[in-house]
């Protein structure tokens, strides 16, 4: 595999480098490739190429010795336009090597992420898309729904996509069904009736940015909390505010759930909040940030209930790389700076508290998963840690992220056996 990420860098270069006018052409590298602006009639292919060294120990707290791994994923796609219509395909292989515990989101060997056709036309005075079967499609911040860029594995969804924008206003709505991963063979991922997502979001704007709310249904055959198993069937309401106005910036939202889980009713809430505010008239425009983040827990074991908020797909990457925070069952608080010293270069700088909601249960790691012995045991001081990230653009098509963590474990974590815990991360993506 890594033979084939360096033919394809090969294969890559001398595109890249046959002149400046060629260079100036190509439009900006994008998460999603799928959503970088090409001409209506056009043929092309390119690929992403994402190496990260990780090393540490934060998915047990310092319960196991350091786990130092590679990820690398490689995706590669041919994207084709003609008069409103698109078609696009992508492939693409990622590997763990050396990691210890390797998981759905860590390893998938040549498989389908993306494959859609959409359709983009004028209707009723605005702006409408129809796109047809596996993609992916973040929402908003990504705290909930989130296409997975943190981990190897993205998150996609077998889906019917429509959306309508007109003035100040964007309304979009899906059916799908997410797609499950499997790595024991090449093309071997599903996806089923026995896990369903579905949503209607309202965008418009509004002083300073835009208000939009959407309501979801999250459903899935089998699941397991603290407190209640069986068939869960969840809604979700959402409300949010993205915005700025002068040096001040802002994004906020907040979301209810309400539904079953087996035999016993569900009631869930989150909130979570980042403001900032950039001095840029200061050397290195100085940002100075906030972030607050709450969830809901399980107030009472045997109760009949289920209180645990589940974050459905969230930004892996939301609090930190290193995954140790996850949004259920939470009180966070992040203070930070961010500093631009140099073109292409920010510098970020955080400390952050966590406690959790209920004692009764458990303390959550990314994406959703209780951390065992937790539930019960100890006080709601989960711990705080230090948060350093650097991130840099070599140039359009190549960047870099070094990201440092460290947990220092709180009397909840201590009570269960764990202790503190480091993670340090490396990566450089490339995009063709």
């Amino acid at each position: 595999m890594r033979t084939l990420a360096a033919a394809a860098l090969v294969l890559a270069a001398p595109v890249l480098a046959t002149g400046s006018a060629v260079a100036a052409e190509r439009p900006a590298i994008k998460v999603n490739r799928w959503q970088e602006e090409r001409p209506d009639t056009s043929l092309t292919v390119g690929l992403t190429l994402r190496e990260r060294i990780e090393t540490g120990d934060a998915a047990s707290f310092g319960g196991e010795p350091s786990d130092t791994s590679l990820s690398q994923r490689l995706q590669v796609h041919a994207d084709a336009r003609r008069n409103g219509w698109q078609g696009f395909v992508q492939l693409e292989d990622v590997r763990a090597f050396g990691r210890r515990d390797i998981g759905p989101a860590d390893q998938n060997r040549l498989d389908l992420r993306l494959a859609f056709v959409a359709y983009e036309t004028q209707v009723w005075g605005g702006k409408g898309t129809v796109r047809v079967g596996r993609q992916d499609f973040p929402i908003d911040q990504q705290r909930f729904l989130s296409a997975r860029d943190g981990p190897g594995v993205r998150q996609s969804f077998d889906a019917v996509w429509a959306d309508w924008s007109r003035g100040d206003w964007k309304l979009a709505g899906f059916v799908s069904q997410p797609v499950q991963y499997r790595d024991s063979e090449a093309f071997d991922d599903t996806s089923s009736g026995n896990v369903r997502l579905d949503l209607v979001r309202v965008e418009r704007r509004a002083p300073g940015g835009a208000v939009s709310v959407y309501a979801a249904r999250f459903a899935r055959s089998t699941a397991r909390y603290v407190d209640a198993a069986g068939e869960e069937d969840r809604q979700a309401y959402d409300l949010r505010y993205l915005g700025a106005a002068g040096a001040l910036d802002w994004d906020l939202e907040a979301m209810v759930q309400r539904g079953e889980v087996g035999a016993s009713p569900a009631r869930a809430w989150a909130a979570g909040g980042r403001i900032g505010w950039t001095m840029k008239a200061l050397a290195w425009k100085p940002r100075l940030g906030f972030q607050v983040d709450t969830a809901s827990g399980d107030k009472q074991s045997g109760d009949g209930r289920v209180g645990t908020f589940d974050p459905l797909y969230p930004n892996a990457a939301y609090f930190t790389r290193a995954a140790y925070t996850g949004y259920a069952n939470l009180v966070h608080v992040k203070p930070s700076v961010t500093l631009t010293p140099a073109k292409g270069l920010s510098v970020t700088a955080a400390l952050a508290g966590q406690w959790r909601r209920e004692t009764t249960d458990a303390i959550y790691a990314q994406p959703f998963v209780p951390l065992s012995g937790t539930a019960g045991r100890g006080g709601r001081w989960t711990g705080a840690y230090a948060h350093l990230r650097a991130d840099y653009a070599f140039n359009p098509s190549l960047t870099g992220t070094i990201e440092a963590v460290h947990y220092e474990a709180g009397s909840a974590l201590r009570a269960s056996g764990r202790d503190d815990s480091d993670y340090l991360g490396v990566e450089l993506k490339y995009g063709w």
